[in-house]
């Protein structure tokens, strides 16, 4: 049974997706699809994706395709990418004003790095950070990152969007940009996905 939802004639949505998947992306990047959203857009596809080195998980996320032949006005086209990036951080983080301001940067560059034209940009970046007290002194603090992007396609080719989302998560995982198929040996900072995320639908 597919996982996607497709509108029945919506030929140019399964192209586009198709030719998506298809496309080179880093090796230490894992994805799966998952059932898509059922009342954003006519037609939806879902993926979640985890930046993996040596078997331990840096980010993870989920990518979410929207689309829309009619167009909508506040996407400002045919086509909606909302992705979620989710990374644990070491605990220098919690004291780092500018996170939120770096986040962005992974986002941004992560578009212009494979020229991944956008219109209607927006990010929301979330830091937690857990202190244990008491009888659970002993635990070490975490700090969480979770952003929260959408933008629109300028076009049918949704594969640089692909490519930047993995590089959204490569970069909140500490990795530095790397061709496809190759993988980075050491991370610039030590970062892992949450162990237990539970994400609110994506918007």
């Amino acid at each position: 049974m597919s996982v996607h939802r497709f509108r029945s004639g919506d030929d140019a949505f399964r192209a586009a997706v198709d030719a998506m998947t298809r496309s080179p992306h880093r090796s230490d990047f894992v994805w799966r699809e998952i059932p898509a959203p059922s009342k954003m857009a006519p037609s939806a596809w879902a993926a979640t994706g985890e930046i993996e080195v040596h078997d331990e998980e840096l980010a993870g996320g989920r990518l979410v395709i929207l689309h829309d032949p009619a167009g909508q006005e506040s996407w400002d086209g045919t086509w909606r990418m909302v992705a979620l990036v989710q990374a644990q951080l070491e605990p220098e983080f919690a004291i780092e004003s500018m996170l939120g301001d770096v986040a962005w940067s992974w986002v941004t560059e992560s578009l212009e790095l494979h020229d991944a034209e956008t219109r209607e940009l927006g990010c929301t970046a979330t830091r937690v950070v857990s202190q244990s007290y008491g009888a659970l002194a002993g635990r070490a603090s975490t700090v969480d990152v979770e952003m929260r992007i959408s933008w629109t396609p300028a076009d049918d080719d949704l594969a640089p969007h692909f490519a930047a989302w993995i590089a959204m998560l490569a970069a909140a995982g500490g990795l530095p940009p790397a061709p496809p198929r190759v993988a980075p040996l050491t991370p610039s900072h030590r970062a892992r996905a949450p162990l237990s995320p539970s994400p609110e639908d994506v918007r």
